[in-house]
């Protein structure tokens, strides 16, 4: 198929609508629904980033997308019973992708509703069976189990949109695209995120353990497809807060480090202990326990859990121009941090990063992404 129809483009009054190769056949197939503009938008830049990872860290990987930029991105690994109960994952055995899912959606589950999933792997029984509870629009992977399909085929009464990509597509190493009717060409972003990036450490602190080295590389590679500015935090393996889109780098800070706040105040004992009917449904439960930690925990309270969170990794897409924002990731448990460096300032980041003992890579590459 070298061409595919969509029903409008990100608006309905954007019509005609279509995706299509200029050379060759599209290296994706729809199994099910009728995925739309900006489902495709999110779907290729979700799965560009769960294959990155993949590639770096020998890991499955997962993604939970909304507007072009990740609500969550993990890593396959196995849950806690604090996750299970929090992410509301179901008991017994659970495949790795499936736990990458979970994850990445659980890093965020507001910002997740409505998603579209990206997957590194097969989706299996596992993952599908999971996906069928939450609201989502749809899912990408490099293929599905007969289990799955059949799954995901009965939820949105059909309609869910299923999109099955071939993982050996390389596009072409010139991309275009345009705006007001002007053509903008640039090579394709196709640099590689790998540990080598993380050698050039400039604090004091040099002691960078290899579970910080795979954060840091999560935290780099979400970046990479996240909406700039943007600033990740992470913490084992899967992000904890994402800052996208803001004008200012303090202010992405800021927003990624009140989603990290709110995911670690999910585990608050008073937060886990709230009873909800089995009927509830799932986004209500997500409303009211983000109204309860609002509302419901006092500001000592918060203060005192929230000063427990640590060894947590903080990626920039780009460098932090002054200390501020190396004080706002410390509020939030932040003991690793990874940015390009290069601003004139640099001199006073890394002295704030000592003052708090933190070890800071400098990777000397920006990951702007529009």
């Amino acid at each position: 198929m070298t061409e595919l129809e969509l029903k409008y483009g990100c608006n309905p009054n954007q019509k005609p609508a279509r995706i299509f190769m200029e050379e060759g056949e599209l290296p994706l197939e729809v199994l099910n629904g009728k995925p739309g503009y900006i489902n495709f938008m999110d779907a290729l830049n979700s799965w560009q980033l769960v294959k990155a990872l993949k590639q770096a860290t020998g890991l499955p990987a997962a993604a939970s997308f909304k507007h072009v930029s990740p609500a969550g991105a993990a890593l396959g690994l196995p849950l806690s019973d604090v996750e299970r109960q929090m992410y509301f994952a179901p008991e017994g055995d659970l495949s790795p992708i499936a736990c990458a899912y979970i994850r990445a959606r659980g890093a965020d589950r507001l910002c997740s509703f409505g998603d579209w999933a990206a997957l590194s792997d097969t989706c299996d029984g596992d993952t599908a069976r999971f996906l069928a509870l939450e609201v989502s629009d749809g899912v990408i992977a490099p293929d599905y189990t007969d289990e799955a399909l059949e799954i995901l085929k009965t939820k949105r009464k059909g309609g869910y949109n299923v999109v099955k990509i071939d993982p050996d597509y390389a596009p072409a190493p010139i991309e275009r695209r345009n705006i007001f009717g002007i053509t903008f060409e640039q090579r394709y972003n196709d640099l590689a995120i790998n540990q080598d990036m993380l050698t050039n450490i400039v604090t004091r602190n040099r002691d960078l353990p290899q579970a910080a080295k795979n954060d840091m590389l999560l935290a780099l590679i979400t970046l990479k497809y996240t909406q700039s500015n943007s600033v990740c935090y992470v913490k084992d393996g899967m992000t904890i807060g994402v800052g996208a889109g803001q004008q200012s780098r303090i202010h992405c800070t800021r927003l990624a480090g009140n989603k990290a706040d709110i995911w670690w105040l999910r585990q608050h004992p008073k937060v886990l202990a709230l009873p909800f009917p089995a009927d509830v449904r799932r986004p209500d439960r997500d409303n009211a326990i983000d109204a309860f930690i609002a509302d419901g925990l006092t500001a000592q309270e918060k203060a005192e859990w929230i000063a427990r969170l640590e060894g947590v990794t903080l990626g920039s897409d780009a460098f932090f121009p002054f200390g501020d924002n190396v004080e706002r990731a410390q509020q939030s448990g932040v003991k690793y941090i990874a940015q390009p460096g290069g601003s004139i300032r640099d001199d006073q980041v890394i002295q704030t990063a000592d003052k708090f003992g933190m070890v800071m890579a400098f990777t000397g590459v920006r990951l702007f992404h529009h």
